[in-house]
């Protein structure tokens, strides 16, 4: 058994897991998953949320002012502030620098990338699909509708910067798919995709989505900033700059909409969540690093 300490950066400086952690087989993590879904009948699980004032009917979300949530609005501003486009991004000079890494390196930026570009289709399928249409004020309805048009450009930098890296089309695709072809990419991929379920609280899923975006990202964001202090790059590290920018906006709102929840899930409840990401995380980047 080892400690071990997340501690994430750029805007997630508040999220810290520190935990207990142990190795754990596939068949194990389901079980753990399994045990957080026994949560109370769908219909107590309703009645507690008609009682949340983010979630319960609201005629009159479809007029914005007079603004009510101050804190959240201030958030949709930040988000607002910080729009950024693909364009901006010159790859002009990343390949010769690509070519210069070591095959090892370059197997972890591969399949950095390959899960980065899964994992904003599913943080925004859930913000589409579900968040979106559950939280019923509209100054986070406004904040969310810019996260799922930010997500959609984070989704396009990925891609972009997969199909310039990687030439082989064999290859290229697999990438693109990772979620079917890499093992420990559809792990994390699929802890996600467990957790849009409606049935399990808001505030639960609430929390292991600021997971996905604060945990599950925080380790390949590293990665790429070690690229940057190395002076290589430069079109990968700019646009990671400005993509853990948004994550731990996103994060932080996370934070922000619990704090604002009335019926909150237990510590324990909370630390279950956390342990079983921070697991998952560790084991996708022992596995992605060829060299550990």
């Amino acid at each position: 058994m080892r400690d071990i300490t997340i501690s994430t950066t750029n805007g997630l400086d508040n999220l810290e897991a520190k935990v207990s952690s142990t190795t754990t087989n596939d068949d194990e993590d389901v079980n753990l998953f399994e045990n957080y879904i026994e949560t109370p009948s769908s219909e107590h699980v309703k009645s507690i949320e008609e009682d949340e004032p983010l979630l319960r009917e609201n005629p009159s979300r479809y007029v914005l002012f007079p603004i009510k949530y101050h804190d959240i609005w201030k958030f949709y501003k930040r988000a607002l502030a910080s729009i950024w486009t693909c364009e901006e991004v010159d790859l002009a000079n990343d390949m010769k620098d690509w070519l210069r890494l070591t095959p090892d390196e370059q197997y972890f930026i591969k399949h950095v990338l390959a899960f980065f570009a899964a994992s904003d289709g599913i943080v925004g399928e859930n913000l589409v699909e579900k968040f979106s249409g559950e939280v019923q004020v509209p100054e986070a309805r406004c904040f969310y509708g810019f996260q799922i048009a930010i997500e959609n450009i984070h989704s396009e930098m990925y891609s972009l910067l997969i199909d310039t890296y990687i030439k082989d089309p064999r290859e290229r695709d697999i990438l693109f798919n990772a979620i079917a072809t890499l093992p420990y990419v559809k792990k994390k991929a699929d802890w996600a995709i467990r957790w849009m379920n409606d049935k399990i609280p808001f505030a639960e899923r609430l929390v292991a989505f600021a997971c996905v975006e604060g945990i599950f990202f925080s380790g390949s964001f590293a990665s790429i900033f070690w690229l940057r202090e190395r002076g290589v790059m430069p079109g990968l590290t700019f646009s990671n700059e400005l993509i853990s920018r948004d994550e731990g906006l996103h994060t932080d709102f996370a934070c922000l909409l619990f704090e604002h929840m009335v019926h909150k899930p237990s510590v324990a409840r909370i630390e279950e969540i956390l342990r079983d990401a921070v697991n998952i995380e560790i084991e996708f980047l022992t596995d992605a690093l060829p060299c550990s």
